[in-house]
């Protein structure tokens, strides 16, 4: 079985002195394609190292983080515009709104998201939305984006049943991590009624790791966790998930 972990921060200084038993961890566990967001250009030299001594298990994208749109962000934006020239990437990442920690940049945010994905259809590339406390402003952008060559991933989707159609329609897949195993994360109520066509696995961690590690630091062989708890609400095989959900991962990032 291969697993895939669409959306994993290795470079955390959470995992400092053991990224690299992190990793083989996962790679023992069978999540062996891990997709690395970028946050800024802070952790851009991190991810290259790593994806240098992992070339068949990790792959990059390029972005700003909306959390991370601060007051230089220009010159984080010519950053991602410098670095997607240069070389290859699985997808711009990761991009959007979030306006739980700060409200105040709404606007820069809104320029930020929406100018990534301009460079996403420019190269031909899948976008990765970061979506917090922002869900009307993040559809407003991609109702204005919308068509040929938008595509991609709603990370760690959190929202409703009609949300989540609004997110497809848009030619995205839903990223379904840690949250789907709580008790009180509500999207395990509606899932079995969204195609599994439409959904990748995701750790995001060190983030939202799933039950029973939930409260404590989250890694990528926890996939195989989150995969489990799809395979009881759509009643398929754990191998079944891990095929389709890797085969639709592989079709949002073309490897």
């Amino acid at each position: 079985m291969i697993f895939t972990d669409t959306h994993t921060h290795l470079y955390s200084e959470e995992f400092d002195g053991e990224t690299d038993a992190m990793i083989n961890r996962a790679i023992n566990a069978g999540v062996t394609l891990m997709f690395v967001p970028s946050i800024d250009s802070s952790y851009t030299d991190k991810m290259y190292a790593l994806e240098a001594r992992y070339p068949e298990n990790v792959f990059l994208m390029m972005g700003l983080h909306p959390t991370y749109v601060k007051d230089n962000y220009e010159e984080e934006l010519a950053h991602v515009e410098a670095e997607l020239a240069k070389r290859n990437f699985a997808a711009v990442g990761e991009i959007g709104i979030d306006l739980y920690w700060d409200k105040t940049r709404l606007k820069e945010q809104q320029y930020a998201f929406k100018h990534q994905i301009q460079l996403a259809k420019k190269y031909g590339l899948p976008i990765n939305i970061h979506c917090r406390d922002a869900f009307d402003e993040v559809f407003e952008v991609l109702e204005s984006e919308k068509g040929e060559g938008l595509y991609g991933i709603f990370h760690c989707f959190t929202g409703n049943f009609e949300q989540a159609q609004q997110a497809i329609s848009y030619n995205l897949k839903l990223g379904i991590g840690g949250v789907a195993t709580f008790k009180n994360g509500k999207i395990d109520q509606f899932l079995a009624d969204i195609d599994i066509k439409d959904i990748v696995l995701e750790t995001d961690s060190p983030y939202l790791a799933p039950v029973p590690h939930r409260g404590k630091r989250n890694e990528s062989s926890y996939t195989v966790l989150i995969a489990e708890k799809l395979a009881a609400l759509y009643n398929l095989s754990l191998e079944e998930i891990a095929a389709i959900t890797t085969a639709n991962s592989k079709a949002v990032f073309g490897i």
